[in-house]
């Protein structure tokens, strides 16, 4: 196994052994982006140089007795809507083309002070105000989307050309991703991690994570980003060498809606999930999940205004600079009244509070986090057998919504592949600031599966001229 294919925490252990260097480490990870950059493009810009001298200066580190945790030497991608000091960091736009930042975001300098190494800033759809990021290609096939907006991490991460990487989530845009490309993608409790130094796009839902291989490299991750807390501190070992597994755990399973328009190989690979769950002890209880059909207006209602009001003196000045997608977002969002912004507030909190009284019953709720698979690139409607049809947006954020609009945290893992080897994605979600619930749950549902082994790492395969495999 190269060592780009090392989970964090296997890396992390091997270099505490002293059996792996960081230096050795980050440069697998630099041949591996050098050898799949040309056919997935998950970066917007790779560092080298940058990442090798601080590889070596954490190798030194270590040697003297420095070691910082358990990222330290560790390699990430930082989706390119997360500043980086001295990085540039253009968010996908033409509008802010030449932009570098002087400082860093908060998270950047978590990850620094941890001692990981940045690779490099990977692409996002343009200021991650859409879910397909055009510019990256799917490991799995080349022709299907790699999902969006935080694509390019996910990508590197699995690709290998990352061990773990950062994205934003404000409408699923860690999970679609993570789903779409078989990792693991977390969008923690809404301001559990710090947004300063992020690009906003709407700055009441959005929210930082970890796109991981692991439930238990995301919790590596997650404990540094959000430092030491009892939403971190879940760990997935059982003590004295017993056996791992979930009893005393409320498993809420969805009657409707999330199971509503869903492939059917989507909902036979989640529903199978669910059903090991129970064998690894976990008690299944039937729920409606609440004031669903409300989602998605309440979500669209927050964040188009607000986006809108964020980029409002861009679009004054430039317009031409924004892509022609995402201006069009934002200048629907322009007319957007205050009074259906307020209500939109006011919905979401009536939304909050009924999901808060859903978990009084259930610990997580388990879902699938996409209704289908990576469909090809250049689709853009859904049309489901009883003849309802939507956008591939609305198709991708339908599911994810309701992590959005209520705030609660939310993991989604990939636990199986279609006929045509793409991956499938389940979702788990708890009450807010409850992430070690997630975190340990799906750290034991990966192991009843995998074992002590690594998840796959696909590789994919050139792309001709178009963009098809």
């Amino acid at each position: 196994m190269r060592p780009c294919e090392l989970t964090v925490k296997a890396a992390a252990a091997a270099i505490g052994r002293r059996e792996l260097s960081p230096v050795e480490l980050v440069e697998s990870v630099l041949d591996r982006a050098e050898e799949t950059e040309g056919r997935l493009s998950a970066y917007a810009v790779v560092e080298g140089k940058r990442a090798r001298k601080a590889a070596a200066r954490a190798e030194q580190e270590i040697r003297e007795g420095g070691h910082r945790g358990p990222l330290h030497g560790i390699p990430y991608g930082l989706k390119d809507v997360i500043d980086s000091a001295g990085v540039p960091a253009s968010a996908g736009s033409r509008a802010r083309e030449g932009r570098v930042p002087v400082r860093d975001s908060e998270t950047a300098a978590r990850l620094r002070r941890a001692g990981a190494v940045l690779v490099g800033k990977t692409h996002t759809h343009e200021f991650a105000y859409g879910l397909l990021t055009p510019q990256t290609f799917n490991p799995w096939r080349a022709d299907r989307t790699a999902g969006g907006s935080s694509g390019g991490s996910a990508v590197a991460v699995a690709a290998g050309s990352a061990l773990f990487a950062l994205g934003t989530d404000t409408g699923g845009s860690i999970r679609v991703p993570a789903a779409l490309n078989g990792v693991v993608g977390l969008k923690p409790t809404y301001g559990l991690v710090s947004c300063a130094g992020v690009a906003p796009l709407s700055w009441s839902l959005d929210t930082v994570g970890p796109l991981t291989r692991t439930a238990q490299d995301a919790a590596l991750v997650l404990r540094v980003l959000a430092g030491p807390g009892p939403a971190v501190s879940g760990q997935p070992a059982a003590p004295g060498g017993q056996r791992e597994d979930l009893r005393g755990l409320r498993v809420g399973v969805p009657e409707a809606f999330f199971f509503d328009h869903v492939d059917p190989q989507v909902e036979r690979a989640v529903r199978q999930s669910i059903d090991d769950l129970r064998e690894l002890g976990a008690r299944t209880v039937p729920v409606v999940a609440p004031l669903t059909e409300h989602m998605e207006a309440t979500h669209w209602g927050l964040m188009a205004p607000e986006a809108s009001s964020v980029h409002e003196d861009g679009l004054r000045r430039a317009p031409h600079l924004y892509g022609a997608d995402v201006r069009l977002l934002l200048e629907a969002g322009v007319h957007i009244r205050a009074l259906d912004y307020l209500r939109a507030q006011r919905s979401r909190t009536v939304i909050h509070r009924a999901w808060l009284r859903l978990f009084d019953d259930v610990d997580v709720i388990a879902a699938p986090t996409v209704p289908l698979p990576a469909v090809p690139r250049e689709q853009d409607t859904v049309c489901w057998p009883d003849g309802f049809t939507e956008s591939v947006t609305s198709a991708y954020v339908r599911l994810c919504a309701p992590g959005n609009v209520t705030g609660f945290p939310t993991l989604s893992l990939p636990v199986a592949r279609d006929t045509d080897g793409l991956p499938i994605g389940m979702q788990l979600m708890a009450r807010p600031f409850d992430e070690a619930a997630l975190l340990r749950t799906g750290a034991v549902f990966e192991r009843s599966r995998t074992g002590p082994g690594r998840p796959a790492v696909p590789v994919p395969r050139p792309r001709r001229a178009g963009g098809t495999a």
